[in-house]
């Protein structure tokens, strides 16, 4: 049985929570493999929606066991958070893992996350301040707090002390604010130790045992390929490797058990916070793409910056990721244009470029190379089978397929859980 990665092909919020919703019948375990509750899946059953952060979505299915593996930086408080509105709805989230390893994101690097983030003015990368960068630098800087530490008071408070020495010097003479009080983080994570003792596991033991079992076991990215810490549009990017690849170094499974690597990709594009974005539009079309298509934030509410469909930054995210199936979503929100224009390449001061261009300034200053396609005035919602698609909005899919780098193995036509098209088995290909 496959172990499956899901990851988003562009820059984030495409609907994967709904991707994973998709295969979870027939999936074992869902892992949450990187990033913190700075991103969100929402998932529509019947009428009631959901809006995860941290939690990976599989939560959702009876018999699915949901990870947060070790590539994950962990907000305690929003996890049990997360994990007590789903009890008052009747979820079942008693099989929930969390990694020994994980990192913990504290009180202080949420307020690292902020009064840095304002010290940058023009130059902010657009944050979510939740914390999640400051908690990866700790962790590459070595004096990051895990999970496994909030069991051993000592060890937990050397490692406080330890982070808090150079932060409060910053703190105090750099950004004008108190110091932090080593108890009072102690205190704070030491009080979350016993609700959180039973989830926490050798997880890459229990994912590599379970593969070895034949269960299928399904890798959920948050954020996605354009925001890729080595990947993506740096430095506006997240602090984590959300392409396939950080499925293996999130997870402790390795690369060589990775069977299908599934990319996630709206019919149109959009971005949250600043960076390039050759084809976002600032008219009347991008008022309607997200109004269309509710393009605000799940975790956040911000407004999502709004484009064109992007085949460039589809191939590169194929080629990045080793991508076997595109799921497209949200193709319904383009019911009722006249023509839909698909940006095929770049105009960069003067000269066509097919590709992603590898400097960051080429990006940024890129003009799109659009072809238009006619659109459709059918509702198709309703549409469960690719032939009951309109003609035109066949062709859309088709072509997009054609300069995407990977097949279209699944089409989203609507919010709720089976407005679902599919053309390929996502599992068995």
């Amino acid at each position: 049985m496959p172990a499956i990665v899901i990851i988003g092909a562009q820059w984030g919020d495409e609907g994967k929570g709904k991707a994973t919703d998709l295969l979870a019948s027939r999936i074992d375990y869902v892992v949450k493999f990187n990033g913190g509750n700075n991103a969100g899946h929402t998932v529509v059953i019947g009428d009631q929606k959901y809006a995860l952060h941290l939690l990976p979505s599989g939560i959702l299915s009876p018999g699915v066991i949901p990870v947060i593996s070790n590539g994950v930086v962990i907000d305690i408080e929003v996890l049990f958070h997360e994990l007590d509105a789903l009890i008052a709805r009747d979820v079942d989230v008693t099989k929930l893992l969390v990694s020994a390893n994980a990192h913990v994101i504290t009180h202080y690097h949420r307020t690292m996350d902020k009064v840095t983030e304002r010290f940058l003015g023009k130059r902010q990368i657009g944050t979510t301040g939740r914390g999640i960068g400051p908690a990866y630098a700790d962790k590459i800087n070595r004096v990051g707090i895990r999970i496994q530490d909030l069991f051993d008071e000592n060890i937990l408070r050397q490692k406080v002390e330890g982070a808090l020495h150079q932060k409060n010097h910053l703190l105090v003479k750099i950004y004008n604010r108190r110091a932090i009080a080593v108890d009072e983080i102690v205190d704070d994570l030491l009080g979350y130790a016993e609700r959180l003792r039973p989830m926490v596991a050798d997880t890459g033991l229990i994912l590599n045992q379970a593969l070895d079992a034949g269960k299928t076991v399904l890798f959920e990215g948050g954020q996605a390929t354009m925001l890729d810490v080595d990947h993506g549009t740096y430095p506006f990017v997240t602090s984590s490797n959300s392409t396939s690849g950080g499925a293996s170094t999130g997870s402790g499974v390795a690369p060589n058990r990775l069977d299908r690597v599934i990319g996630i990709v709206k019919a149109y594009t959009t971005r949250v916070g600043a960076g390039p974005f050759p084809t976002e539009l600032h008219d009347e079309s991008g008022e309607w793409l997200r109004a269309r298509g509710f393009e605000f934030g799940t975790t956040t509410g911000r407004p999502r910056r709004t484009g064109w469909y992007d085949a460039p930054v589809a191939r590169y995210s194929a080629r990045i990721n080793g991508v076997t199936d595109y799921v497209m979503t949200k193709l319904d929100v383009l019911t009722g244009l006249e023509r839909i224009p698909v940006c095929v390449a770049y105009d960069v001061d003067g000269v066509r470029v097919d590709e992603v261009p590898v400097s960051q300034s080429d990006f940024h200053h890129a003009v799109p190379i659009y072809e238009e396609f006619p659109g459709w005035t059918e509702d198709i919602t309703g549409v469960r089978e690719f032939a009951d698609l309109p003609k035109n909005a066949q062709d859309y899919v088709l072509a997009i397929e054609r300069i995407s780098g990977a097949r279209i193995s699944a089409i989203g036509v609507g919010p709720g859980r089976d407005a679902i098209v599919v053309r390929h088995d996502l599992i068995d290909g």
